[in-house]
């Protein structure tokens, strides 16, 4: 049973396999599912593999292992590694962090157009468009992937760091601060 978890998980590339999808595939019981399951974790866990088992967007997937990225890296060039520019991560975290959202309100929040970062975006199945705004237009709404919880190690959208305001609610008089100009 675990060396058919492995071939549907191997089968299944990229998208992974839901746990939901398994037990029907392989017709087993959850409790079968879960024993078989870490079985293959702790083989995985080996230093002789190459590969981890990860939940990773709610999908089960065969990742390879972070401690080999330097060797993985050499297989291809340094552009197709790191092709998310800061302006893409930008643009990126401020969909992931507010989605749904439009290119527009995605503008607002830069201050420039994002029209060609999110079409390359796009294309690099990052982020999607998850319908239309009721605002007059009717504008594209977009949202993060699974491929974006892919690429960043995160199992859903709610693994995000938090972001904390850097201002305070609170009013700042210059006239009476530290900062006044001295006479």
């Amino acid at each position: 049973m675990k060396a058919i978890l492995e071939g549907l998980l191997f089968v299944a590339g990229d998208e992974g396999l839901s746990e939901e999808q398994i037990l029907s595939i392989m017709e087993i019981t959850k409790e079968d599912f879960d024993k078989i399951k870490t079985e293959l974790i702790n083989d995985y866990n080996s230093d002789d593999r190459g590969i981890n088992l990860e939940l990773l967007g709610g999908k089960l997937k065969l990742v390879t292992k972070k401690e080999h990225l330097t060797y993985y890296k050499r297989l291809f060039s340094d552009n197709e590694i790191n092709n998310l520019n800061p302006s893409s991560l930008e643009t990126l975290a401020i969909i992931a962090y507010n989605q749904p959202v439009t290119r527009v309100m995605v503008d607002e929040i830069r201050g420039v157009s994002s029209a060609h970062i999110i079409k390359k975006l796009v294309f690099m199945n990052f982020i999607k468009e998850l319908g239309r705004s009721e605002l007059p237009g009717r504008p594209i709404l977009y949202g993060v992937t699974d491929e974006f919880l892919d690429y960043f190690g995160l199992n859903s959208i709610d693994e995000l760091p938090r972001i904390e305001s850097e201002t305070k609610n609170e009013e700042f008089d210059l006239f009476t601060s530290k900062y006044k100009e001295n006479n």
